[in-house]
């Protein structure tokens, strides 16, 4: 399965795909899968989405890559769209989630120097994931994924997750924090959902000690927790949101948005990117944000996140499921074993169905916002039919 040309960093299961439309994919054998993965959160829209397909063909046709230096009339466009949608003031593009981390890690450092702070450190949690780069690999709260890249970088603190006394009391203690960066829902940390009080109790902290309130929406974001970004649950807004993933519908693409005296910060020659908000890339981004909002998918993620929910509780018991974590479609499955349960990947795959783990025992899906109720039914369905044979297995 793994191509001796290709570098060993993945795991991978033995299948190849070859085409894919809407909620399914297929190998090259004619096998079909119902995808409950979206490419881990990139496909909301599904695969081949007609509107995604049209925009991309005619900005390949017309113009696919112009420099920075020069004015991009789609850059302007999506910009344009993504303040309208998010409430903040303006944008800067990359080419990936963990480019607009560094964006925003960034932006904090230079607000913290600017105000003489000799050590300017970002507050992160446990547990979170923010990128496998040096400065979002130290962000990141996984020693697992940061072993044997020694030595990380100065400049951040980790506090538990949730635990709003932990982060005023490093706040009180430390006089160099200028930022705090945190997930919404940490997805690789086992789709755990940040608590109301804590996310809001985070806002009001930053705003008591003239700090930025940063958000990592690289999964969260473009309506995959039933709101266009997961902050527009609550009645306030970051000074910095970074997004990636959907927004291109599998196109690469990344956007760090700030917000007041965060969005002043970056000036010409402090930061940049040669690919970041080229035509094709905002080509695409336009098409999604235009298809969540007409379609109102965010209402229809709601919906289809609390079916399948309700599906998944008719099929397990809690003999079997201790937890359902997540909001909208970004569903956390935490399996009543101290097991891994890394096993269940290849298993879903032989009944069909594309699914994914994470923190070794919580099952995670990340299906389409264009599935049918049938086809929710079914995700619901396999994926309780391979959990209990897996914790069959286990007996």
């Amino acid at each position: 399965m793994q191509h001796q040309a290709i570098m060993n960093t993945y795991g991978r299961l033995p299948v190849t795909f070859s085409h894919a439309k809407g909620a399914y994919v297929y190998d090259d054998k004619g096998n079909s899968y119902l995808d409950a993965l979206s490419g881990i959160a990139v496909c909301g829209l599904g695969h081949a989405h007609p509107a995604v397909t049209q925009a991309i063909c005619e900005q390949a046709d017309n113009l696919v890559h112009v420099s920075n230096l020069y004015g991009i009339n789609r850059q302007n466009e999506l910009a344009e769209k993504l303040t309208k949608i998010s409430g903040m003031d303006n944008v800067f593009f990359s080419n990936s989630g963990a480019e607009a981390n560094e964006a925003a890690i960034k932006i904090a450092r230079k607000y913290g120097n600017e105000k003489g702070v000799e050590l300017p450190t970002i507050l992160v949690a446990e547990n979170a994931f923010h990128g496998r780069t040096m400065a979002t690999l130290t962000a990141t709260g996984n020693k697992n994924a940061q072993a044997g890249f020694g030595p990380l970088l100065d400049g951040f603190e980790r506090v538990p997750y949730n635990d709003l006394e932990a982060a005023k009391k490093a706040i009180e203690k430390n006089p160099n924090i200028v930022a705090v960066l945190i997930e919404p829902v940490q997805g690789e940390g086992g789709v755990t959902a940040g608590l109301d009080d804590y996310l809001t109790g985070l806002r009001k902290l930053c705003d008591q000690n003239d700090l930025l309130y940063m958000l990592d929406e690289i999964q969260t974001g473009n309506g995959r927790t039933g709101q266009y970004f997961a902050y527009q649950h609550y009645n306030w807004k970051p000074d910095v949101v970074t997004t990636a993933k959907g927004l291109g519908n599998g196109v690469p693409i990344g956007a760090c948005l700030a917000k007041g005296k965060a969005a002043e910060v970056l000036q010409p020659g402090s930061h940049g990117s040669t690919y970041g908000g080229n035509p094709l890339a905002c080509s695409a981004g336009c098409a999604v944000i235009d298809t969540i909002t007409s379609a109102n998918l965010c209402e229809r993620v709601q919906a289809l996140g609390e079916r399948i929910r309700h599906q998944l509780q008719s099929h397990l018991d809690n003999q079997q499921v201790t937890e359902y974590r997540g909001k909208g479609l970004m569903i956390g499955i935490v399996l009543n074993t101290d097991e891994a349960c890394g096993a269940i990947m290849k298993m879903a795959l032989d009944e069909g169905l594309l699914l994914n783990v994470t923190a070794g025992n919580v099952v995670r899906l990340l299906p389409p916002f264009i599935l049918t109720d049938e086809q929710a039914d079914t995700v619901a369905e396999k994926t309780a039919n391979v959990i209990k044979a897996f914790l069959a297995e286990k007996q």
